[in-house]
């Protein structure tokens, strides 16, 4: 080897040693952070007793006179079922938020406990009681008898931003004081059946056992509860979402008060706004909440909503996506007014709105899966047209909205909530009651044509009665 070969060969060593001291450098060492907090996140098992049957299923008659009949009585006993109670176990992980014993955790942690035990760091294994728990944010309160304990520093989820590294520690699958570490891949997120929350979204590695334990920020504060998973192996595929810790505290101090959670409601079913819709709008971009369904006798309803209307903002919030909503609505004051501004006839205007406590059947009130109504049609609820609605949608002459669609021949056909229902069987709709007619003429068994105007967009499906 030459000269100049073996000095290039020197200078790529020491620029490789160079790049990986500097890359190494700007890592985040999670030591101290650990070390300072990890006392303070302890284990949570639960145990709840359940009725198990034991002996042969009642009816059973051993043969009388025949082989080995009185073996079989001998290790089976009689063949009545006889109730015998069997324990079933749980684990996740908590976070110490008061020096005098206050837990926060999972609600799905606790759900159904008969018992539950906090094991802290030094082995010690308290009973614990529950002062609430609200299944709707998966948040639980919890107390130990208990002193001078270690505590978290709480912080505030609403700074967090996108790309700032958290890390988590707790007890995925029973393994104590586990930590791991990512970042923060997205903020509010929304997620099925789950419309009070904006998850906050993380690659940190969330095992089952690490539910219900804290996701720290490289502060040292407590910014979510790690709550749940995206899986399709039931292991952990890059995808977390924990609670904002704004949100638990919010519940967590409601529960210590009174027991349960008192949360907004609007009384409104909304949708996002498409490019073709905003358009439609006038609106310079797809932005906001539209108003697809007003509950009767609900606060919007008696504060003056419509459908149609593009909630934009509210109580000074913007609201950018029909998700953003629900939380603004969930975490207001109901003793307050709250102030929405809105979109309607392509001119802002805003609302008082005097909201309620949300009724625990809410989701019954607001699913399209409820039973069909009297005068529902092909398992539809239908609504003609106003002026002001066909101006909107810039549908001139025919045509009835689609206000929800339960299981039937609607379903069947894909029709969903809010399409515009056109044309049956090449005849145009006037009216509901004209398409009542037209759906009593349908013989059982026959495809007919449906033209609907979903978003703009006009698409022909087949509905067989």
């Amino acid at each position: 080897m030459n000269m100049s070969v073996s000095r290039h060969v020197v200078f790529l060593i020491l620029i490789s040693l160079v790049f990986s001291s500097v890359t190494a450098s700007n890592l985040p060492d999670f030591t101290s952070l650990v070390e300072e907090n990890s006392n303070a996140v302890v284990n949570i098992s639960t145990t709840q007793k359940t009725q198990q049957l034991s002996g042969l299923p009642e009816g059973f008659e051993f043969p009388e006179n025949q082989p080995y009949g009185d073996l079989l009585k001998h290790f089976f006993g009689a063949p009545r079922q006889t109730p015998r109670q069997r324990e079933v176990r749980s684990l996740g992980s908590g976070f110490i938020i008061s020096h005098d014993g206050y837990v926060l955790t999972n609600h799905h942690v606790i759900k159904n406990a008969d018992e539950i035990f906090v094991r802290l760091q030094d082995r010690r294994e308290l009973k614990a009681s529950l002062i609430g728990s609200d299944e709707r944010t998966d948040v639980a309160l919890l107390k130990v008898d208990a002193k001078n304990l270690p505590i978290v520093k709480l912080g505030s989820s609403k700074t967090l931003k996108v790309g700032e590294w958290v890390f988590a520690i707790g007890s995925p699958f029973g393994f104590d004081s586990s930590v791991t570490a990512g970042i923060v891949s997205a903020k509010g997120r929304s997620l099925p059946k789950e419309n009070y929350v904006p998850f906050i979204q993380t690659d940190v590695a969330i095992n089952p056992g690490n539910s219900g334990g804290p996701l720290f920020n490289l502060d040292g504060e407590v910014v979510g509860i790690n709550s749940q998973i995206y899986s399709r192996s039931g292991g952990f595929m890059g995808l977390s979402f924990a609670i904002p810790i704004d949100v638990a505290l919010n519940v967590s101090r409601q529960l210590e008060k009174s027991g349960h959670v008192v949360r907004g409601w609007l009384g409104v079913r909304i949708q996002d706004i498409t490019r073709e819709l905003a358009e439609s709008f006038e609106m310079d971009k797809p932005h906001g909440a539209l108003v697809a369904h007003v509950l009767p006798n609900s606060p919007a309803d008696k504060a003056g909503l419509k459908v149609g209307d593009v909630i934009v903002a509210f109580n000074g919030e913007s609201v950018n996506r029909s998700s953003s909503l629900p939380p603004l609505v969930g975490s207001a004051d109901i003793s307050k007014a709250a102030q929405v501004e809105i979109i309607r006839n392509k001119h802002s205007k805003t609302l008082s709105v005097k909201l309620e406590n949300l009724p625990d059947d809410e989701k019954e009130l607001l699913s399209e899966k409820t039973k069909p109504k009297a005068n529902s049609i092909l398992g539809m609820l239908l609504k003609d047209l106003t002026k002001e609605l066909r101006s909107r949608l810039k549908i001139e002459k025919y045509g009835v909205i689609v206000e929800s669609v339960t299981n039937g021949a609607a379903s069947n056909a894909g029709i969903r909530s809010g399409d515009i229902i056109m044309q049956m069987d090449g005849d145009d709709i006037k009216n509901t009651q004209h398409i009542k007619q037209l759906a009593d003429k349908i013989k059982k068994g026959r495809f007919v044509s449906v033209l609907i105007n979903r978003q703009g967009n006009p698409i022909f499906l087949a509905l067989k009665k």
